[in-house]
């Protein structure tokens, strides 16, 4: 069998896939990607089919060994680069594929210019599908590996044994996703159950992210929202990007791993073209809403759908030499004395 052999788990490193459909009826979260953006651009530079299952890194990343022939990988996911160790050791930039071989270890550090990456292997992480997908539910526990995050010790099961031998690929400059100032979103469905001026405070003040953040959904702090009335409802269904107002009158904007029903009014749904967005959220980020119609909102939609895919058409042929920093640093290439 091959595997990564997860030598560091990372802070909170998953399976992730495009989510399971269809069964939020019976209390089953869709879970999947918290950025499907970056998500999708990394299987399709490790060569994969757009629903693969691929590692999501939250806020720190893991080290993993290879033990496979040959597999081809892709980090996506703010600007961190990843570090290949072993006998050929070099530092590959984000938002590029690389080929490795058994015996290298893969190491991700500490994210920069977003709180979740992608780290996509050609044929995919090869764990069960339950209930139509691979991805994990934390809080089930299921799906993904055991319905946990990684462990060390853990060996990942990988769809190849080999990788094909082809060049490696790159995104087209100035196209890695990045970490939101403003979220875009439509009010609703309870905002008649705030005032005036607790609207207001929402478009224009800024929100920190707490500590409070994970695949569920990120806690906001920042100005009070009032209340109009009462702060508990009928519970109700729940879509991706719901930002619920509890008795504390701090927003809880609401992930993959959201439950399918609650009892909070929701003030703003965060527009589906900025769910992505929203993912790379983490502590100490701030962000700001704006709010637009629903047409407006359809509109970015397709603009962002149209985009992707423009990105996606140009992934081409990395031909440009990666950076290897273990070489540059030997050959000492900085003047410690002064100049002449």
């Amino acid at each position: 069998m091959s595997a990564l052999l997860v030598h560091r788990p990372g802070l909170a490193t998953t399976v992730q896939d495009r989510g399971r459909f269809g069964l939020q009826r019976f209390g089953v979260p869709a879970s999947g990607a918290l950025d499907p953006e970056s998500y999708t651009l990394a299987n399709a530079l490790a060569g994969n089919p757009p629903g693969a299952a691929a590692l999501e890194i939250r806020l720190a990343g893991p080290a993993l060994e290879v033990e496979a022939e040959s597999a081809i990988v892709a980090l996506v996911g703010g600007d961190t680069p990843l570090t290949i160790g072993g006998p050929a050791p070099r530092t590959v930039p984000p938002g590029r594929s690389v080929r490795v071989v058994a015996g290298d270890v893969i190491e991700v550090a500490a994210l920069r210019g977003s709180s979740t990456a992608y780290l996509a292997v050609r044929g995919g992480i090869d764990v069960p599908a339950v209930l139509g997908s691979r991805s994990t539910f934390l809080r089930g526990p299921f799906g993904g590996l055991e319905g946990r995050a990684l462990r060390a010790g853990d060996r990942v099961p990988l769809g190849a044994l080999r990788a094909p031998d082809e060049p490696e690929r790159a995104l087209p400059a100035g196209t890695l996703p990045k970490r939101p100032d403003t979220l875009h979103v439509v009010l609703g469905p309870q905002a008649d159950m705030f005032t005036q001026e607790a609207i207001e405070t929402f478009l224009s003040a800024a929100y920190t992210v707490t500590h409070e953040a994970d695949r569920m959904g990120i806690r906001l702090e920042g100005e009070r929202l009032t209340h109009a009335g009462g702060f508990d409802i009928v519970s109700d269904g729940i879509a991706p990007g719901a930002i619920q107002v509890p008795g504390s009158g701090q927003p809880i904007v609401l992930l993959a791993d959201r439950q399918t029903t609650g009892g909070y009014p929701k003030i703003a749904t965060v527009i589906s073209a900025d769910i992505g967005a929203a993912g790379r959220l983490g502590p100490g980020d701030c962000v700001r809403f704006a709010a637009l119609d629903v047409a407006a909102a359809e509109q970015r939609a397709r603009a962002h759908h149209r985009a992707l895919e423009a990105t996606l058409a140009r992934i081409a042929q990395a031909t440009v030499g990666m950076i290897d920093e273990a070489a540059l640093h030997s050959e000492n290439l900085i003047h410690a004395g002064p100049f002449e």
